[in-house]
């Protein structure tokens, strides 16, 4: 990613106009989830322990959920993919990820990348639409998805939530959009 750095940085400023000096922070930014996750799955190694009353015995061990679907936002395209594809990679998941339709060419640009680095293909894939609910929710209602990842408005994640919980699917929800701004001259 950082080999890539003002390509990629250069396609999210033609995307989606964010300051090149911004984007490049973002590309390192989205570096370092990479970085950090890659790291921690080789720490997963059966470890064992004891709780603090000496009482129970607990194992942590490397047991993929299977597969994730993730759903990221426009304004920060590459780290919010990062973001959500390094830990399923370091968990041994695969992945539908479904960007932003504002930035989906920053998003096949970091899947060339992971590709690249040796991601085999069909783990990571990938699906652009401008209709996110007709491409999302068959995923959500098949059963096979076992887990979601999104980050986005609220009232989405409710409705993602609804639909997880049909399944008992896991879920990880970064939700927002209540911070309004007033711009003067």
């Amino acid at each position: 990613v950082m080999v890539r750095q003002d390509e990629l940085a250069l396609i999210m400023t033609s995307e989606m106009g964010k300051p090149l000096a911004e984007a490049k922070g973002e590309v390192a930014y989205a570096a370092e989830f990479l970085r950090w996750f890659s790291e921690e799955a080789v720490r997963i190694g059966g470890d064992q322990m004891l709780s603090g009353d000496g009482k129970t015995r607990f194992m942590v061990s490397q047991r993929p959920v299977g597969p994730c679907v993730l759903v990221t936002p426009w304004n920060f395209p590459l780290a919010m993919g990062a973001r959500k594809i390094a830990p399923a990679i370091a968990a041994g998941c695969t992945m539908v990820f479904k960007p932003a339709e504002l930035t989906p060419l920053t998003s096949l640009a970091l899947a060339d990348i992971m590709l690249e680095a040796g991601v085999p293909a069909g783990v990571l894939n990938i699906v652009c639409t401008t209709d996110a609910g007709s491409v999302v929710e068959p995923w959500m209602s098949s059963g096979i998805a076992r887990k979601i990842s999104f980050t986005g408005s609220t009232a989405v994640g409710v409705r993602l939530l609804e639909q997880a919980s049909q399944h008992v699917m896991r879920s990880s929800m970064e939700l927002g959009g209540n911070a309004p701004f007033l711009v003067f001259e």
